[in-house]
């Protein structure tokens, strides 16, 4: 269940902008990314997640999400043309990979994110 500015998880109140970006990286779950995730209407897959944890070592890695240009390029040199594919990563985060999957994956939004405000 969600406020609008706070997720709560087990009973424990998770704080978040007024755009739903966690404010604490490090109260990030899969459990707050499955909630985030349906509040936006969606059922992550394996597919989802696949981009989700690669958002997240790319954070821990550089300090910064990607935006949409370096994801799908960087996708596609570690996964292949399938899963870097622009097409491929509109349909998992319809709003945009970048803003909607970084959101997902409790990080901030790209400073240059290209797929802002969608």
């Amino acid at each position: 269940m969600s406020s609008i500015m706070n997720y709560i998880v087990d009973e424990d109140l998770i704080n978040k902008d007024p755009n739903g970006f966690l404010l604490d990286l490090n109260d990030w779950s899969e459990e707050i990314a499955g909630e985030i995730a349906a509040e936006e209407g969606i059922v992550l897959s394996d597919a989802h997640w696949q981009v989700i944890n690669f958002l997240r070592r790319h954070y821990i890695k550089y300090g910064s999400s990607p935006n949409v240009r370096l994801l799908a390029k960087v996708l596609t040199k570690e996964f292949g043309e399938e899963v870097g594919n622009k097409k491929h990563l509109y349909n998992l985060f319809p709003h945009g990979p970048s803003r909607q999957g970084c959101r997902i994956a409790g990080l901030p939004l790209p400073n240059d994110c290209v797929d802002w405000p969608g």
